[in-house]
């Protein structure tokens, strides 16, 4: 995959997934002025936490980690890969109903396990019986991921990024429904949920079919091909999932106080933005090329997939980082004090949201670190790091919590994604030089770090004026539209004249997506 194509790769996904971050935004904004924080939203966030905490094991996470790799290889070189597929959701299929199945009886379980500190009050209750219905989400999740892998590996973007904008569609629309025809608006939102699932999962079912590659569910066989699958996959479950970990133990260590489950979710939020557009693009797009490239032996053009990934990264993520520590109370009130939202969760939420922002380059660095070792499925070294990182994290969450309070859990899962990366980094050395990033990246960092933080500054030297401005009913919103204008004019002028990056390549780019 030339650079151009590569590039053109990043931005097709990442459209869908700025599209799909968009909407989920509105979803939130929706949320916490529908709801707002507050037993209710807490209730709602543990018991969504729970799907979304095994999709990383079953769904985009450790499943496709060891099933992309191993897909991409076998159609590289002609060896049957439909059939390895075929016998891959057949597993998948018996294992996540068994899951499914599972959850429905020790819901409380799991819950309590979660977010100990509901119990004895209301909350908890409520969470078991959200956790009921909005559990099976997790079985079309699963399928979806594994259907949506087979596309990518095949090079075929589009459909699989799209899928994900079906569920914030469809969670928009039971929540304005709700306000509209009357009931409790969560009710609308939870179940509707599932039924998402199901679009999602029959959009990329169709496009694989479209693709003339046809899968059909049927009884599962443990032979050698799922023995080694399940083998890779295991240790990956812990790796890929250490983000929605460490949110759990956070959360386990905020359900103590009431409504900071809720703050720390919005803040979550808003970090996960930049995150998701890019990480997501990143992860999809390098994974498939990266494992093709090493199975043909191209050290060259394995090095050159991931600097431009790499660079790719430093490019959206550095200055929104930047962005988030600079202007943190700005966006979350203009974004979501409305409604049950009030002035003292935004300033709860404004908190969180500066502290993610210090750790988003280190999660973002991860995505870019990660598909190293999982293209030469190599899923015990990222295991043994996450195992490092979660001890971290949760060591800085219970540590710190009689000290600074509910605000630990970010400290400490920033904190946890920067040990996180050092362990890559120093793990991915032994590689040789395909681990290494070449001289354009080289080059170009520090000139990307730099036109962020002369973006942060322009942001900081008008906000100290005309931060007012973002307090007017109203003007509010055109205030930041403005202050975004500004920071994307500041950072890509300032990055094109010093040379971080050439606006040119992303016109190419753009035109070949």
């Amino acid at each position: 995959m030339k650079p151009i194509r590569l590039m053109s790769g990043f931005f097709t996904v990442g459209f869908w997934t700025l599209a799909s971050r968009i909407l989920g935004f509105v979803r939130e904004m929706m949320l916490a002025a529908y709801i707002g924080p507050g037993p209710v939203m807490d209730a709602f966030v543990a018991a969504f936490r729970l799907p979304n905490l095994f999709r990383r094991f079953f769904a985009e996470g450790a499943f496709n980690a060891a099933f992309v790799p191993m897909f991409s290889k076998r159609l590289e070189a002609d060896e049957d890969a439909v059939l390895f597929a075929q016998k891959a959701l057949n597993l998948l299929t018996a294992a996540v109903l068994t899951l499914v199945g599972l959850a429905m009886v020790f819901m409380p379980g799991l819950i309590w396990l979660t977010a100990s500190g509901f119990a004895g009050d209301g909350r908890f209750d409520l969470a078991v019986g959200y956790g009921k219905i909005v559990f099976p989400y997790i079985f079309f999740m699963s399928l979806a991921a594994l259907f949506s892998g087979v596309l990518n590996a095949t090079g075929r973007f589009a459909a699989a990024a799209a899928a994900p904008v079906l569920l914030n569609i469809f969670a928009c629309s039971a929540m304005l429904a709700g306000s509209i025809f009357g009931g409790a608006v969560i009710n609308w939102l939870i179940w509707v949920i599932p039924a998402a699932g199901v679009a999602q999962l029959a959009l990329v079912w169709i496009a694989t079919e479209r693709a003339d590659i046809r899968l059909r569910p049927g009884l599962p066989r443990l032979d050698p091909e799922m023995r080694q699958l399940v083998r890779v996959a295991f240790p990956a479950a812990l790796a890929m999932g250490v983000t929605q970990i460490n949110l759990v133990v956070g959360q386990l260590v905020a359900s103590r106080t009431e409504s900071a489950v809720s703050w720390l979710f919005t803040a979550d939020r808003l970090y996960q933005l930049p995150l998701g557009v890019v990480g997501i693009a990143v992860g999809v797009v390098l994974l498939p090329d990266l494992s093709r490239r090493l199975r043909a032996g191209d050290m060259d053009g394995s090095r050159d997939a991931y600097s431009r990934a790499g660079e790719f990264s430093l490019i959206l993520t550095l200055p929104s980082a930047v962005a988030l520590v600079v202007m943190p109370l700005p966006l979350v009130s203009v974004l979501f004090q409305r409604g049950a939202f009030g002035p003292e969760d935004t300033a709860a939420t404004a908190i969180a949201v500066a502290i993610y922002g210090l750790g988003l380059p280190a999660f973002m660095l991860q995505k870019v670190y990660q598909p190293l070792f999982f293209a030469r499925e190599d899923t015990k070294s990222p295991f043994r790091y996450a195992v490092v990182a979660m001890v971290v994290n949760a060591g800085l969450a219970f540590g710190l919590y009689p000290i600074v309070g509910w605000i630990a859990p970010a400290i400490a899962a920033s904190a946890a994604g920067w040990a996180m990366v050092a362990l890559l980094a120093t793990g991915a050395r032994r590689m040789g030089d395909v681990a290494r990033f070449d001289a354009r990246f080289n080059r170009r960092a520090g000139r990307i770090l730099a036109a962020s933080l002369i973006m942060g500054a322009a942001l900081y030297a008008v906000l100290i004026p005309f931060g007012w401005v973002l307090a007017l009913p109203g003007w509010r919103y055109l205030g930041l539209l403005s202050l975004i204008l500004l920071a994307a004019i500041v950072y890509f002028g300032v990055g094109h004249l010093i040379g971080a990056f050439r606006l040119s390549e992303f016109r190419r780019a753009l035109r070949r997506s």
